[in-house]
């Protein structure tokens, strides 16, 4: 049997790709340009895109397990339903969803509303599913090493509330690890959440601390202006997005990341070992500095 994996050529879908395939199993990957794509040999290539119903016809044919991950684009919501309908009308019931954590409380950040309607929607079609509710993804703070290692200041909208960031190396594998544990089951598993976080919940202090010790000098946080967070973001991103960031960053202060009790303990045993620290992500930064 065959697990699809949507959003493929991305940094969580591709690694997703990379544990399926090391674990023997059958894997097709949904691109949108084949000859951009880079897979191992075993891996089949389907072209497609979430609003060309039959491309998603002919990439599902002969699918036994799903894993759908949707890009923050101003249609998520609608290529995430069309995709969940097509799934369902080929047969397919077993899936695996990236969503978001506290999609149920940032209710006005319209893409963690757009992942809650999906979730929603999941549970209403009875899918047999994992969704998979990660927090802050440790390798963001990729948009702005250059202005931690080169002007000393930590930007993000972290806030004092805290968020468990997570590694998306480690998101990538458990994804894998529920593909897999779903495709391999005799019949299909109830519907189940899980909280993908990090080992702590780190504060706009906390990292700002953590990175001014690897990199041995001063590093201030100054990240709870999320008007200056946006305009800052609309130099790259489209306004919109820019607008849903400054949203997200303001229930940040507000609601935190935070994680349920037993949430670490679970997804360390899901792994077989610890999750990986933020320290370790700003150490590799700072020795290549």
């Amino acid at each position: 049997m065959t697990i699809l994996v949507t959003g493929a050529t991305g940094n969580v879908g591709r690694q997703v790709v990379e544990h399926l395939v090391k674990r023997g199993a059958d894997v097709r990957a949904l691109v949108r340009d084949p000859s951009k794509a880079s897979f191992p040999a075993s891996v089949s290539v389907a072209q497609g895109d979430f609003l060309d119903v039959d491309s998603l016809r002919k990439a599902m044919s002969g699918v036994s397990t799903l894993f759908l991950l949707n890009a923050v684009v101003p249609d998520e919501f609608t290529q995430a339903l069309v995709a969940l309908n097509v799934a369902r009308s080929v047969g397919i019931e077993r899936l695996v969803y990236l969503s978001v954590i506290h999609a149920d409380v940032y209710v006005n950040v319209p893409h963690f509303a757009g992942k809650f309607g999906v979730e929603r929607m999941i549970e209403q079609m009875d899918f047999k599913a994992t969704i998979l509710r990660p927090a802050y993804f440790i390798q963001n703070d990729l948009m702005i090493e250059d202005i931690i290692t080169g002007y000393g200041t930590y930007s993000m909208p972290i806030g004092g509330k805290g968020l468990a960031m997570i590694d998306v190396r480690d998101i990538a594998e458990i994804a894998a690890l529920e593909l897999l544990r779903r495709e391999r089951s005799a019949e299909p598993l109830a519907l189940e959440r899980i909280n993908l976080v990090g080992p702590q919940t780190l504060t706009g202090a906390d990292i700002a601390a953590i990175w001014s010790d690897v990199l041995a000098r001063p590093i201030n946080y100054e990240g709870d202006n999320t008007e200056g967070f946006e305009q800052n973001l609309k130099q790259f991103l489209p306004a919109w997005m820019a607008y849903d960031m400054r949203l997200m960053g303001e229930r940040f202060f507000t609601d935190g990341m935070l994680p349920e009790a037993g949430d670490v303990e679970r997804l360390t045993a899901l792994l077989g070992r610890p999750l990986r620290p933020y320290r370790d992500f700003a150490s590799a930064i700072a020795a290549s500095a």
